[in-house]
């Protein structure tokens, strides 16, 4: 019987490795999940009445703002408007 004993031990351990990997795996689902989906922009740049921002790249000196309209708006470090581009449809 010390081998059954043996074998409850390490089914238990196992159990418990289990467990323990699940609890992490919804840990960092959770941590994942949880942010925003877009960064927050920068509190100098203020987007155009009505417009929303669908898309945002920072680059080395710009910012890249896509509204959810299509607009494609360039602004520089400072936050002040340089371009305006609305592709056509």
């Amino acid at each position: 019987m010390p081998e059954l004993a043996l074998l409850r031990r390490v089914v238990v351990g196992l159990a418990l490795a289990m467990g323990l990997g699940i609890a992490a795996i919804a840990a960092i689902l959770w941590l994942r999940l949880s942010q925003p989906p877009l960064p927050v922009l920068p509190a100098a740049i203020t987007l155009p009445a009505g417009a929303r921002a669908a898309a945002v790249t920072f680059a080395r000196d710009w910012t890249v703002v896509v509204t959810d309209a299509g607009a494609i708006l360039l602004y520089d470090r400072a936050g002040t408007l340089r371009q305006s581009v609305v592709p056509d449809a």
